[in-house]
């Protein structure tokens, strides 16, 4: 076992991170590699102690973590995301929460034979999802229509609402009269929502404030925002327990959806710390379980984890639903997407231990049912939410289609060699005649700005996975790549080259970081193409019969023709780009650029 703290700590990154990768690789939930992970360095190898490690700064990292997850969170809640399923978002927090609270804790009562008490609390423990868990879920699976932003408010919400019942019901169960107890709850709740309101709504217009009076400069924006949430998560916390959490959601959804100043740099911010947080809180909260726990697995423990995922949260999900426009495909998949957390997590672990010191036997209980309920949720939703998406129709399995800025004439002939293809395609421009001729050509198209902050809520790229920027305005396709680099992939956002205009015959070209990747080659530029095309170039398919033996000391076709890209028979297409150059073989269609006195290679 080893005691070095800095190695702990650094183990705790990287380990978080490694799985954050790995699991982008092979194409599986990062949050289920993180708690295989976590364990694995653990109990198992006891490498890594997280209470040796933080001793008694453990759980107000982890309060504080959760509070900018959430502030995060928070920031992505546009209003006009869920207007139309508002009333479903809303039943979800209020019927679905109760209805599975009291689901979970019939069962905990019947099935595990918890004393009612805390059979009550569990049950509140465990209404909890929460976006550590819910936020990397959607992201894998990419669902389309209205699950997405549904799921993500719900899960969101829930979190601080979630702690705010749990803690209401401790103090109720160590009240001393029933009355003495529904006045605590009540004051509980008014305090709560008066805190947490106040303290987040005063953080996000101190924000705006300093952002539109210019008094935090460029460079301090991110941390300054950073400093603000902590200071509301603390204040808030300080006047009532568990607020701080609502608090800190508050102030990301005023931040969210004000226009008086732009936030995108702390949103990006934001997201790159939520990644760190979420590896970091898994693998501590996984590696803090005994082996012991595993005692705990049994017919019982597993027919309670039944009741939750296949009684309780259906229920849920069919009364909060209930005479909604949701499609019966979009209502079964938000039935099964209920994974829980870190705060149920944390919030067992706490309780558990107070009450047990109260008097409450049982209450040694609580940690290990609801880290089995997390690691088992986590696990069962991780592994059917995507084929369950994509056997309802609500996500593609492997998203090839294409996303083309610009539907300009040559843009459209590039696009129909992709739909001939198979592909979903879907064209952008701000052009009403491109966008007119490109309609009657039967694409799908989209009229207005790639750039715009609701492009992502009008467009639905779920059958989408790369981005091609072709418009004349270098700016544009930069800005493009930059915004859906994110969703697609650096690997998968493409623009065109811009024309080579520089001081002194220098090139002017962007850092790597501010602009895709360049398409083709050095000298296709939008202009070398436009001027191609005009002059009467055409595009041409070549398949490469089994004869065909690739060199690469020699090019497929001469200096004049442009080779554009390979398609394969699965549909899969790869692109000529200046830093990649796919190999063809036998088999393979080679889509180019030709002149009309130029003529391909023999390609057999």
């Amino acid at each position: 076992m080893n005691e070095s703290p800095l190695l702990e700590l650094a183990g705790v990154i990287v380990i978080g991170i490694s799985a954050q990768w790995i699991a982008w690789r092979i194409k599986l939930p990062s949050i289920l590699l993180l708690l295989i992970f976590g364990f694995l360095a653990g109990p198992v190898m006891g490498f890594l102690n997280p209470d040796r490690l933080f001793g008694s700064l453990l759980s107000p990292f982890v309060a504080l973590s959760l509070a900018l997850i959430l502030f995060e969170g928070g920031m992505g809640l546009k209003i006009t995301d869920v207007m139309e399923n508002r009333k479903v978002v809303r039943n979800l927090l209020s019927i679905g929460v109760i209805t599975t609270w009291i689901i979970a804790s019939a069962s905990a009562y019947l099935i595990l034979g918890l004393e009612p008490l805390l059979s009550i609390l569990l049950g509140s423990i465990l209404v909890v999802t929460g976006p550590t868990v819910v936020i990397p879920l959607l992201l894998h699976v990419r669902p389309s229509g209205k699950v997405g932003p549904i799921l993500k408010w719900e899960g969101i919400m829930n979190d601080p609402l979630g702690a705010v019942l749990a803690i209401l019901v401790l103090q109720g169960i160590l009240a001393s009269a029933p009355h003495e107890a529904a006045m605590m709850v009540a004051a509980g709740i008014m305090k709560t929502v008066i805190s947490g309101g106040i303290t987040g709504f005063l953080g996000a217009l101190i924000l705006i404030k300093s952002i539109r009076s210019y008094i935090v400069p460029d460079r301090l924006l991110e941390i300054v925002s950073l400093m603000i949430v902590v200071i509301v998560f603390t204040t808030s916390e300080l006047i009532q327990e568990e607020s701080g959490l609502l608090g800190a959601t508050l102030m990301g959804i005023v931040l969210a959806n004000q226009n008086s100043v732009d936030i995108k740099s702390i949103s990006k911010f934001k997201e790159s710390l939520r990644t760190l947080l979420i590896s970091i809180l898994f693998i501590i909260l996984s590696a803090r379980l005994p082996l012991s726990y595993l005692d705990y697995i049994n017919l019982d423990s597993l027919f309670f984890l039944g009741i939750l995922i296949f009684v309780a949260r259906p229920a849920a999900v069919a009364l909060s639903t209930y005479r909604s426009d949701l499609s019966w495909q979009e209502k079964v998949f938000i039935a099964f997407i209920a994974p829980r957390g870190i705060v149920a997590a944390a919030a067992a672990s706490i309780f558990g231990l107070y009450l047990f010191e109260k008097g409450f036997p049982q209450a040694e209980l609580l940690a290990p049912l609801t880290f089995m309920v997390v690691a088992g949720t986590v696990a069962i939703y991780s592994l059917i939410a995507a084929p369950l998406a994509w056997h309802l129709g609500l996500a593609s399995r492997n998203p090839k289609g294409f996303l083309i800025v610009g539907a300009h004439p040559w843009a459209r002939k590039i696009a129909s060699v992709l739909k001939a293809q198979g592909l979903s395609v879907l064209l952008v421009d701000t052009n009403s005649t491109n966008i007119a001729e490109a309609f009657e050509e039967g694409f799908s198209t989209y009229h207005g700005s790639i750039i715009s902050e609701s492009i992502l809520d009008e467009i639905d790229i779920s059958d989408l996975g790369h981005l091609l920027a072709l418009t004349s305005d270098d700016m544009v396709n930069s800005l493009a790549c930059i915004q859906f680099r994110e969703i697609f992939g650096r690997r998968e956002v493409y623009q065109i080259r811009p024309d080579k205009i520089g001081f002194r015959g220098k090139e002017t070209i962007a850092p790597l970081h501010l602009h895709g990747r360049f398409l083709f080659s050095s000298e296709v530029t939008y202009s070398y193409l436009d001027q191609r095309f005009n002059s009467g170039a055409s595009i041409t398919i070549n398949e490469f019969t089994e004869n065909f033996k690739y060199d690469p000391s020699k090019p497929i076709y001469d200096a004049n023709a442009i080779p554009l890209m390979l398609m394969s028979d699965n549909g899969s297409v790869y692109l000529f780009a200046e830093d990649e150059k796919p190999v063809p073989f036998a088999g393979q269609k080679l889509v180019s650029l030709i002149s009309p006195n130029i003529q391909a290679q023999d390609t057999g």
